[in-house]
């Protein structure tokens, strides 16, 4: 492939995931977009349900056949509800194809666990443990030269990108985490629902899936490694009337006096040299429109000396960072390419 753009797919073009990739691809330089596929509208173009796409994407919208994949692209990535990429991904795989998983299907090592909280079928045991997780900040290493990387959930990424730091320090009883966190309507996807509907949403706050959202156990997973040892969570979401963001406000309890300014040390040197996270000056904290198009991740932190308690608020843009630009993000680290490639800019503002 030297010389030459890597040529890829997206099945899902017609959700907020795909279409967000498409916005993101199209300005990337090493990437050109081969195909764009959705099994519920093939043969239409995908202006007919974008028409921001008009001039800009000329293809047709085609079905998923992995056979036909596999002859025009090299990288697909599949944005797909849950329960469709767990057999859709084996198919693709076996066609030689890399694959960038946007849904919960592969997130989850234990089967057991994902059929429990997404109520599907769970994917091959074999596959569970090839997929390498995503959180780029993370686990990047692992995603250099990958065949196959699950891409994290959204509220898992502003969750553990706030809290991971700190807890490897061994800074917070992690028995105490208490995780509040709230997101736009755009996380529940282009579908119609009466949760979602402007009536039912505008100038209203809505708490949902209260200790049963399905990011629960993908959090609890990963602060689990971190430790060595179980780990559970508080875990409440809220859908907020906005378009895009994710703010995710944690509270734990500290072990020894730190400082907020001890904080601000701790997280630039943990993400040092990583140019998605960007870290508050003490006594000041993000808000979702700062970050709002782009693939940057914010937090901030207060310390209550009088509880002996953290509080740490971590901002994204669930559809970028929490979805199409760290799958991008994972992209480049697959191949070998700077994590940044075509996903330098700035947030939209106001």
């Amino acid at each position: 492939m030297s010389g030459e753009k890597v040529k890829v797919a997206i099945v899902g073009s017609t959700g907020y995931g795909g279409v967000e990739l498409i916005r993101f691809l199209l300005g990337h330089p090493e990437v050109e977009i081969v195909s764009v596929i959705s099994s519920s509208s093939a043969g239409a173009p995908i202006t007919e349900g974008f028409p921001h796409l008009s001039e800009i994407v000329l293809q047709n919208l085609e079905g998923v056949d992995p056979k036909a994949i596999a002859e025009k692209a090299d990288v697909v990535f599949t944005a797909t509800p849950s329960g469709i990429s767990g057999k859709l991904v084996p198919e693709l795989l076996v066609v030689g194809l890399k694959v960038i998983d946007l849904s919960g299907d592969f997130r989850l090592r234990d089967g057991s666990v994902y059929e429990a909280w997404y109520k599907h079928e769970a994917p091959d045991a074999e596959l569970l443990e090839k997929a390498v997780y995503g959180l780029a900040e993370i686990n990047g290493d692992a995603a250099k030269g990958a065949d196959f990387i699950s891409n994290p959930g959204c509220y898992p990424t502003a969750t553990l990108l706030g809290l991971i730091p700190v807890l490897s320090a061994g800074w917070i009883d992690p028995k105490t985490i208490i995780i509040d966190a709230k997101s736009g309507v755009s996380g529940a996807g282009r579908g119609t629902s009466l949760m979602t509907h402007y009536g039912e949403i505008n100038e209203n706050l809505k708490v949902y899936k209260v200790n049963k959202h399905q990011h629960i156990p993908e959090v609890e997973q990963c602060l689990s490694l971190i430790t060595g040892e179980p780990v559970t969570v508080t875990f409440t979401t809220h859908l907020t009337p906005m378009t895009r963001g994710i703010m995710s406000t944690m509270y734990a309890g500290l072990n020894g006096i730190h400082t907020e300014e001890d904080l601000v040390e701790l997280y630039r040197q943990y993400y040092e040299g990583r140019p998605f996270v960007r870290i508050r000056e003490a006594g000041k904290w993000p808000a979702t429109k700062e970050v709002f198009g782009s693939n940057y991740c914010d937090i901030g932190f207060a310390v209550d000396s009088r509880t002996g308690r953290l509080t740490i608020i971590s901002v994204i843009d669930n559809v970028v960072k929490g979805a199409a630009g760290q799958a991008i993000q994972n992209l480049n680290l697959m191949m070998g390419w700077d994590e940044t490639t075509g996903l330098r800019l700035s947030p939209v503002y106001p």
